[in-house]
């Protein structure tokens, strides 16, 4: 498999988001658009949020996983999510 063939693999890709969420950057568009893929990546660093898709960055499950981690990844959700109460008291609880 080529380099891009690999970042367009889930397998690939979820082994590597597992290592560092960061990993998520260099993961197919349609990689970021899977709620399993960016849930494990945001989980390990919050601040992977900001490589998701915007549908994933408006998923309220993935945009408070996000802040449980790293409160500053809040900036990356989308901001109908940012005035969410609950998102509001997960970074606030944080």
């Amino acid at each position: 498999m080529t380099n891009t063939q690999n970042w367009a693999n889930k397998g690939f890709v979820l082994k590597a988001v597992k290592q560092n969420g960061y990993n998520l950057e260099y993961a197919s568009k349609k990689l970021r658009n899977d709620k399993e893929v960016v849930l494990v990546a945001v989980k390990k660093n919050g601040w992977a949020l900001r490589f998701a898709s915007a549908e994933l960055r408006n998923d309220k499950e993935v945009a408070l996983e996000a802040v449980r981690e790293n409160v500053r990844a809040l900036r990356f959700a989308s901001e109908e999510l940012i005035n969410d109460k609950e998102v509001v008291l997960a970074y606030h609880n944080n």
